[in-house]
C-alpha cells in the first residue's frame, strides 16, 4: 500500500481547514474537470471513531465545503458528491489511517498471506500498528500491505 501525503492532492489543504472548522476530518477529495464541469468527490469522517456520521452531518459540509470550492475554483459549474467513509471503506491510501485511530480494521499481509484484523492504535508515514485481539500489538509496514479495510459488525 502507497502512502501519498494528502496535501498532495489539489485544494486538499484548503479545504481540510474547513472540514475541521466543522469538527470533522477531510479523508478523501478528488478534483476533476469534466466537460466544463468541475466534478468533486469529498469523503469526511467525525473525530471520534466511535460515533457514525449522519445524512446531516454530510449535509452540513456539503452546504459549506461546495461554497468554499467554487470561491478556490473561480467557478459555480461545480458538481459534488459528499460522502461517509461508509461500514466497509476500503482504504485507498496508507495517509488515510491517520483518522480512524480507535477503529477495528483488517490489512491483508503480504507476507502471512493473510488477514490481520485488530483495533487501529496508531499510523504514521511508513506503518501502522493494531491491537490484536488476544490484546498484543502488531506492526505492520505499508509496503507489506495488499488491501486494508474496516472490519464491520
Amino acid at each position: 500500500m502507497e502512502y501519498i501525503p494528502l496535501g498532495s492532492y489539489q485544494h486538499y489543504d484548503e479545504c481540510a481547514k474547513v472540514v475541521d472548522g466543522l469538527g470533522y476530518n477531510l479523508v478523501e477529495l478528488k478534483v476533476s474537470p469534466q466537460r466544463g464541469v468541475v466534478q468533486i468527490q469529498a469523503v469526511v469522517s467525525g473525530k471520534n471513531p466511535e460515533e457514525s456520521i449522519s445524512v446531516n452531518d454530510c449535509a452540513k459540509v456539503h452546504r459549506v465545503l461546495l461554497e468554499r470550492l467554487e470561491e478556490i475554483l473561480g467557478t459555480d459549474n461545480v458538481s459534488m458528491e459528499l460522502s461517509s467513509p461508509g461500514m466497509e471503506r476500503n482504504i485507498k491510501n496508507a495517509a488515510e489511517f491517520q483518522f480512524f485511530s480507535g477503529r477495528r480494521i483488517r490489512v491483508f499481509s503480504k507476507s502471512a498471506s493473510d488477514w490481520i484484523g485488530g483495533v487501529l492504535v496508531s499510523s504514521d508515514s511508513e506503518r501502522l500498528s493494531l491491537s490484536l485481539e488476544d490484546g498484543t500489538v502488531r506492526t505492520v509496514d505499508y509496503q507489506d500491505i495488499a488491501k486494508a479495510k474496516f472490519i464491520h459488525l
